[in-house]
């Protein structure tokens, strides 16, 4: 290795390069509510069944990690049980956190897999389960706020940590009330004020919501911009016609349901990826449906099947953007459902160019790979049906049967694993054929391997590709050769794949 790529390695692995974090969304743990804080001063009404003050949360020393739970078995994953055993927690949180979410989609998958697989807590794991909470913050940051729910629920949200997570998922999904509930009954999670009346008011409780909001604004723990929030959630008639409320400048999803509640919701589509959930309920419009459905599918937050129900459910009222998409892909669906040769090669060309525009080619090609991998097709449309194909689950099968055409032979040689047998000419095919061709990983990697720190090894080679496919692309060798050394074939092919085939920002 070179004095120049031996200090890239370096900068890679061990730092996340600020022109990275500028262009990252924002992460969930500056968006998080806080509806819940530690030693919070809470405000019991006279109704209260008991004078005892509100506990705060204790971790006892000896509570069973909850790093140990998962959602994906071995037998899913292929990773080992001891993926995180070896590495010490702080380090493996850090490089959790510093994962980018803007990748390719195999990346994006590869990751969530390595955060809900089933495996040992890391070593000197704390009881209060940091990597934890840095695998459940990751999802959502990917918007993957349903196995982020499903995570928490299996490792039970008793503490406030947690619960403050699973308080805001619930927000975002509309099934608030079991928290709320949960709220109600546990003084130890100490709701703040704002989290306490909201949910007061749900359960039909306004008297004593009301009462609390005046008594923190009496004690001084209310701005007036949280004031007249508050006021209107709780009595929106009073302000019938009054101007709307100016967007907080800190938006939470306690904020955003309450903004909502009131008839002045909140436009998701300059915040952070989790809340466009809000915006597939049915009581959204479809357009915002539409363009929430396509921002989560480019993260793989939802599946391609959902995108499909939203782009088919009605006929597009105008023409431009998502209308056009929409309309695309309608037509090239009833073609596919007609079985009809002719029209499905008149109509791919257009459903591809509008997956392109709204970068979900991977969802497209999920979803009518099967179905094309039977269809007869010649000529350009036979061209698109392969680099579709290749981009899609049956990308080795798609390759076999496209051996006796035109078509790129490196990328065909590349879906079966053998890129180094064919010709590369650009810098991203040398790199990728480097990897394939018995390149070695670099020596920090596979010491880390060697040391049964695979997980670790794993996050920092997933953090050189996502440098190395913004344009250095040595780094995109060490990372496939490290992925190959431990027998992720399927993820580098993938990952190379997309490399070629998907026209990204770089």
């Amino acid at each position: 290795m070179t004095q120049i790529s031996a200090f890239a390695l370096a900068c890679s692995l061990f730092a996340t390069p600020l022109t990275a974090q500028q262009q990252e969304p924002l992460s969930a743990i500056d968006w998080l509510s806080r509806s819940v804080e530690p030693n919070v001063r809470v405000f019991e009404p006279p109704v209260s069944d008991s004078a005892i003050a509100p506990q705060i949360t204790v971790t006892p020393l000896d509570r069973p990690s909850k790093d140990l739970f998962g959602l994906l078995p071995q037998s899913v994953t292929g990773l080992p049980r001891t993926l995180w055993a070896g590495s010490d927690e702080e380090m493996l949180v850090t490089l959790l956190q510093a994962e980018r979410v803007e990748t390719l989609p195999a990346i994006q998958d590869f990751l969530k897999v390595m955060i809900l697989a089933e495996t040992d807590p890391p070593r000197n794991a704390s009881p209060s389960g940091t990597l934890f909470l840095a695998r459940v913050d990751k999802l959502l940051d990917l918007g993957a706020i349903e196995p982020a729910q499903a995570l928490i629920e299996q490792a039970d949200p008793d503490t406030a940590a947690l619960f403050r997570r699973w308080f805001d998922v619930a927000l975002l999904t509309g099934t608030e009330n079991p928290a709320c509930e949960v709220m109600g009954q546990k003084p130890s999670i100490a709701p703040t004020y704002a989290a306490r009346i909201f949910c007061l008011a749900r359960n039909g409780d306004w008297a004593t919501a009301a009462l609390t909001l005046n008594t923190h604004r009496v004690l001084g723990d209310v701005t007036e911009a949280e004031e007249l929030l508050m006021t209107r959630f709780l009595d929106p008639e009073i302000f019938e016609g009054a101007p709307p409320l100016a967007a907080p400048d800190r938006i939470s999803p306690l904020m955003f349901r309450m903004h909502e509640a009131i008839g002045e919701g909140l436009i998701t589509a300059n915040l952070p990826l989790a809340f466009s959930h809000a915006d597939l309920r049915p009581t959204v419009g479809w357009k915002s449906q539409l363009e929430a459905a396509e921002r989560l599918a480019r993260y793989g937050a939802v599946s391609e099947n959902i995108l499909q129900d939203f782009y088919t459910a009605h006929t597009p009222a105008a023409s431009g953007g998502v209308w056009d998409r929409a309309r695309a892909v309608q037509r090239f669906d009833q073609a596919i459902s007609a079985k009809d040769t002719e029209a499905i090669a008149a109509t791919l060309p257009a459903a591809w160019d509008a997956m392109q525009q709204a970068r979900t080619e991977v969802q497209f090609a999920k979803l009518y790979g099967p179905t094309l991998l039977e269809t007869p097709l010649t000529g350009d449309a036979q061209n698109l049906k392969i680099t579709i194909g290749l981009l899609s689950p049956d990308y080795e099968t798609f390759a076999l049967n496209a051996l006796d055409t035109p078509y790129d032979p490196f990328l065909i040689a590349l879906a079966r694993g053998l890129p180094q047998e064919v010709p590369a000419t650009s810098p991203k095919a040398l790199a990728i054929q480097a990897a394939f061709n018995g390149a070695q990983p670099p020596a920090v990697l596979q010491a880390l391997v060697q040391d049964g720190k695979l997980g670790e090894a794993l996050l920092r080679a997933t953090a050189l590709f996502n440098e190395g496919f913004v344009g250095d692309y040595r780094l995109v060798t060490d990372a496939l050769a490290l992925m190959r050394s431990v027998g992720l074939e399927d993820v580098s092919r993938r990952a190379a794949l997309q490399l070629m085939l998907l026209e990204r920002a770089t």
